[in-house]
């Protein structure tokens, strides 16, 4: 693979992308916007950090989907210039030991907006009408309405959004088109202001004693992580709904687990696992008021082509010694500037 990769840098003077790991079916994008720029793309399947060093040796650029960038990778890959993301969170990668470096971190954080939020709004009707439990009474011969009930309709009832960013509001929105009464909290918000982008701002605490519906739209961070657990789980309404499309780990699984077995919350659609794929023996599965996807809310034919086109973009421009259009850790830039310079 070394010898491979010498090759192509020989073959051309453009920058040299390698993808990790990804699952996706094509990669014509990519290509398309690497080629165009004048580089090389190669397309790996590392698992694992060894593996990966080895497979992306001489690139200047990294994209990818899973796995973990750790500083012992970045130290072992001298030429890289830029870690791309598909997708919006970085939490695989360390962007602290990135900056220190000068290598920039990109991401696309606003690709999958209207996907998401559909996702959203799809988990929540589908858990408040019981449909996915119908649907399995009807397979089933059975026509069992005290299975499902009791069902209300959505007008009256409280729609809590758990972060407003991009996603976050697209999502208030949707739901207050469909007649619910939207409430948000949202970290960045002015305690003293009455409403945040548009709808009724809440503290937390409010926003988890009122809703009947919780969706959650926030990054993961060290702030963030577990931020829905027992102590939420406790001051939710026994009719309330969480949906979770974001971060598996904003959610602590076992609480959310333990809140269903009380019956302290009516059910939840979860898109996002702490442990992904989510194990076919895992509690959540035991549930029929639970609707489980396999992280894949961001998915819709625009936003899969959009986000294969920007991320790869974003790296090109950083080889190119351009500002892309997402950078997480802008202040590398000037120290990736100067390195750009320095090999030119």
């Amino acid at each position: 693979m070394i010898r491979l990769m010498t090759a192509m840098r020989t073959a051309g003077g453009g920058p040299l992308v390698a993808i990790t790991e990804c699952d996706h079916d094509s990669f014509d994008i990519e290509r398309d916007v690497v080629t165009s720029a004048g580089g090389q793309l190669l397309v790996t399947q590392s698992r694992d950090a060894d593996t990966m060093v080895v497979n992306c040796a001489g690139a200047d650029a990294i994209v990818v989907q899973y796995a973990a960038i750790t500083e012992q990778v970045m130290d072992r890959l001298p030429r890289l210039k830029v870690i791309g993301r598909y997708g919006v969170g970085v939490d695989s990668v360390d962007v602290e030991a990135a900056t220190r470096r000068g290598i920039l971190v990109c991401n696309v954080p606003d690709y999958g907006t209207e996907a998401v939020s559909d996702h959203a709004i799809g988990l929540a009707l589908s858990v408040a009408r019981g449909i996915p439990r119908l649907d399995r009474g009807v397979r089933a011969g059975s026509f069992d309405l005290p299975a499902v009930r009791p069902l209300y309709q959505v007008g009256q009832r409280v729609f809590g959004v758990v972060g407003m960013g991009l996603i976050g509001a697209a999502t208030a929105r949707k739901a207050a088109g469909l007649g619910y009464d939207v409430i948000a909290y949202d970290s960045a918000a002015d305690p003293d202001a009455q409403t945040f982008r548009g709808f009724r701002s809440v503290g937390l605490h409010e926003l988890l004693e009122r809703a009947q519906v919780v969706s959650v739209h926030t990054p993961l961070t060290e702030q963030t992580r577990g931020l829905l657990g027992a102590d939420a789980f406790a001051r939710m309404r026994p009719d309330a709904i969480v949906v979770n499309t974001s971060r598996g780990g904003v959610i602590d699984t076992g609480a959310l687990v333990d809140a269903l077995k009380r019956g302290a919350v009516a059910g939840a659609g979860i898109d996002v696992h702490e442990i992904e794929p989510l194990p076919r023996d895992h509690p959540l599965t035991s549930f029929d008021n639970v609707v489980l996807t396999p992280h894949l809310a961001w998915y819709s034919e625009e936003s899969y082509a959009e986000l294969k086109r920007r991320t790869v973009e974003n790296v090109v421009d950083a080889c190119a010694g351009r500002t892309p259009r997402n950078v997480v850790n802008p202040e590398a830039l000037p120290a990736a500037a100067q390195r750009s310079e320095g090999r030119r």
